[in-house]
């Protein structure tokens, strides 16, 4: 759909009006920047005074003065400039030039970027959505009905009627963190009737060992049972009357049963910021005095409830865990009870949660594909000069995978925006272009069912939209009758595994690092014949003698005699044949009679008749020509005919003896021919064998290493139809490691299941309610296909580095 361009029509007086006003806020920003557009290839920036107020940037001649220009930042992209590190552009969906935005240095320019990104009002909805997570993650699930009536009324209601209280009660708090004066406050929150009541707020200073002290009495009559929770709030003393974000220093919150029922002295908790992810300091509250507790004289009647807080209290501490904090968010907590037969109570304890994996693996995913294909797209670029039909396939797996990259970071770029303010994808959003690696509506049902005499048990189940692509929608079916139609239409080419093409790689390389070295021995050899140096020639020999041997042990690969009876293969069928480098070259007749050439007939018979043994007789040659090379230097150095089996001093007598024999054979070679002479042909000939073998194994492994790219890319299917099975798999993933880190988190403890998880694996069981009707249908064919897929992925599990969340996610590696 094309963008239409949108004037709007604004008064005069009210912007020169907004452009004049101070700015403060978290988007609001003034400074002198030097602004321009590009205008025929060349950018002028002029020096103008910049006011952001809002989404609207005010673009001033000089500061005070009226606004030459005022862009709407919205429908934009703020972007730095790769290699300047103080300049930015600002592009627009409209079309309109960009607008080019220079600083003064690269601080201000990372401070313009920041403020400028978020001037808009998705990222304000962003914003909105970012809080509203916190507030739902790092409150309680019953604080949505907040109300400010009195605890003393509370405490006469409804199911409060039958709780025993807990009163009077004396605690101690004890606030390590902070500095100077601090202000504790302290809010008592009945679960039950969603109530909160402040208690108390009290000043204290720092004592000697840099704590801060303080007590809490709560009387007789005071309405604080075992359900209740103690919300405690520290602030700085630099504003006394109100409590200001800047004021704020850290809260925590503890259960009232937790408190009873510890039995060290006092229980330590840790005083978070006000998202809840930063450690700021401790506060340790223990209990000073206790009465009117009954201990085991509690009615029976009152055990349901009492029960029901145990069940509370008793996986708050695990919901906090690091581990689970990395894994889920955003939760939400019901409590359900049911009467059983014999008049007893059996609790549920039901929590949904939203789980970061929505995005973190989609993500990662996208980046080792494009990582992936980027490397392929390398490898068959580095393979230099082909065939017209070999670079035909290059040029078909370039075009392939780069435009898959080019999809893939634009989807990567998008999800990095969004993945900042949410980690869920709604129904609502199943058909949007850059969520189709995102798994839709996906979360934990965690319950935790809790009789009257047994611990509690959890059941974990995860709950998603059925994984399919809903962007293509299902109008020519889903994943398996696409494929099962590209299949039948693409013809059956030979294919190498993954493993095949990485070993074609290295010995291409090692083919490429080898031949120089022994063409330069060989070059060195013939110069040291010269001198008719014995020791300096045999130095020279045995370093050739090496690297030839390393050199044929490279070559004898299976792989590559394979490779070269498929590519003669082809030849036939195609009436083709190889060239002297080892690529193929069509051989079909232009002529209207269809008739082959008579030149071509040899060439063709000869393909048609390869001796499977040929590869193997080129790099037996190599070895014998360097024989060759050998007897020769032996010869050349008088060693042909010494005998083996003498002593050392009887050769060195024989030596002494014999040096005027030895002189005047020297002096019959030298006069017959030099050295270098007698060397040369057979150096020509070893050269003229490694030459041979470098084509064939050249050929064979190009071969290997371009079907591998084909296999994996174009024969894969049209880039629609990968991209859709990579979007599904995406989303099956997501879902499987989610539920394997709480399957795993949750029995760490069991060695049976550990077991079980090192021998066996893990099962994963997919249940669906989808029907065999319209376009449910193809959801089928996808979430088939990619399910099928998963089967291929394998866990790893490490001991994470810290306790921070970016270190307990897990990672994705691998290639498809």
């Amino acid at each position: 759909m094309k963008m239409r361009k949108m004037k709007l029509k604004v008064n005069q007086k009210h912007l020169q009006l907004l452009s004049k006003d101070e700015t403060c806020g978290h988007v609001q920003k003034e400074g002198t920047l030097r602004v321009g557009r590009e205008v025929k290839g060349r950018t002028d920036l002029n020096e103008r005074f910049c006011r952001l107020r809002g989404n609207m940037l005010f673009v001033l001649k000089e500061e005070g003065g009226k606004p030459e220009e005022v862009l709407v930042l919205e429908r934009s992209e703020v972007m730095k400039l790769p290699g300047d590190d103080t300049r930015l552009a600002v592009t627009f969906e409209s079309g309109d030039p960009p607008v080019f935005l220079q600083c003064r240095s690269p601080s201000e320019c990372a401070a313009w970027l920041f403020i400028l990104k978020n001037a808009n009002t998705d990222s304000l909805r962003g914003r909105i959505t970012h809080l509203r997570t916190l507030i739902n993650t790092h409150s309680q699930p019953q604080h949505s009905h907040v109300t400010s009536h009195s605890l003393g009324d509370a405490g006469a209601s409804g199911g409060a009627k039958s709780v025993a209280k807990v009163s009077p009660l004396h605690l101690t708090l004890c606030v390590v963190g902070g500095t100077g004066r601090v202000q504790v406050q302290v809010c008592v929150i009945d679960t039950h009737m969603h109530s909160v009541r402040k208690q108390c707020c009290c000043r204290t200073e720092e004592t000697d060992e840099g704590v801060f002290l303080t007590s809490v009495c709560f009387r007789g009559d005071y309405p604080l049972y075992h359900h209740s929770r103690i919300r405690v709030t520290v602030h700085h003393e630099e504003e006394p009357l109100t409590h200001t974000a800047r004021s704020f220093l850290g809260f925590t919150s503890f259960s009232i049963r937790d408190l009873l029922k510890s039995k060290e002295p006092h229980i330590s908790l840790s005083l978070r910021t006000m998202d809840g992810v930063n450690e700021v300091g401790e506060v340790k509250v223990s209990c000073m005095q206790m009465e009117g507790e009954n201990g085991d004289q509690t009615p029976p009647e009152h055990k349901c409830s009492e029960l029901c807080d145990s069940l509370h209290s008793s996986v708050h501490d695990k919901d906090n865990s690091p581990t689970m904090r990395a894994v889920l968010c955003a939760q939400v907590c019901k409590v359900y009870r049911f009467q059983t037969e014999d008049q007893r109570w059996l609790l549920v304890r039901e929590q949904m949660s939203e789980t970061p994996l929505s995005f973190s693996i989609p993500k990662q995913l996208l980046s080792a594909l494009i990582q992936e294909h980027t490397s392929r797209v390398q490898e068959v670029k580095e393979l230099g000069d082909l065939s017209p039909h070999w670079d035909g396939l290059r040029h078909d797996v370039i075009n392939h995978c780069n435009h898959l990259i080019g999809c893939y970071q634009e989807t990567l770029s998008e999800l990095d925006k969004l993945s900042v303010s949410s980690s869920f994808k709604s129904s609502s959003s199943k058909s949007e272009k850059h969520l189709q690696f995102v798994s839709t509506n996906l979360h934990s049902q965690r319950m935790e069912v809790t009789g009257p005499d047994s611990t509690g048990v959890w059941y974990e189940v995860i709950t998603f939209g059925a994984p399919a692509d809903h962007h293509q929608s299902f109008k020519h079916g889903g994943l398996k009758k696409l494929l099962s139609k590209h299949t039948t239409s693409t013809d059956s080419s030979v294919s190498y595994s993954e493993d095949e093409s990485s070993r074609a790689r290295d010995l291409l390389a090692s083919v490429a690092q080898l031949q120089p070295l022994v063409f330069g021995l060989a070059e060195e050899l013939l110069a040291v014949s010269q001198e008719q140096n014995a020791t300096r020639l045999q130095q020279v020999l045995d370093c050739l003698i090496q690297q030839t041997e390393v050199f044929v042990h490279a070559l004898k690969d299976e792989l590559v005699k394979s490779a070269l009876l498929v590519i003669h293969s082809q030849c036939a069928a195609n009436r083709s044949h190889v060239h002297s480098n080892g690529l193929l070259c069509d051989n079909r007749s232009d002529s209207q009679d269809g008739e082959t050439p008579p030149g071509h007939q040899d060439s063709i018979r000869q393909d048609a008749e390869y001796d499977e043994e040929e590869w193997d007789m080129a790099w037996a040659n190599v070895a014998k020509s360097l024989n060759c090379i050998i007897a020769m230097s032996d010869r050349l150095q008088g060693r042909e005919d010494r005998p083996q089996d003498q002593t050392p001093s009887e050769q060195q007598e024989a030596a002494a003896g014999d040096t005027h024999s030895q002189n005047t054979v020297s002096s019959s070679l030298s006069a017959v021919s030099s050295w270098q002479e007698q060397l040369l042909p057979l150096v020509v000939t070893l050269r003229d064998c490694v030459r041979e073998a470098v084509c064939k194994a050249r050929a064979a492994m190009t071969f290997v290493v371009l079907q591998g790219a084909v296999a994996s890319s174009v024969h894969q299917g049209p880039p629609h139809i990968v991209q859709r099975r990579h979007a599904v798999f995406s989303q099956t993933l997501s879902a499987v490691v989610c539920g394997f880190m709480l399957k795993l988190y949750g029995n760490l403890e069991d060695p049976e299941f550990l077991q079980q998880l090192l021998s066996v694996g893990v099962l994963v069981q997919f249940e669906s309610l989808l029907s065999t009707y319209g376009d449910e249908v193809g959801m089928l064919e996808d979430m088939e296909v990619g399910v099928a897929d998963v089967g291929g992925v394998a866990f790893t599990v490490t001991e994470a580095r810290t306790e921070q969340l970016d270190d307990l996610l897990p990672t994705l590696s691998g290639s498809w």
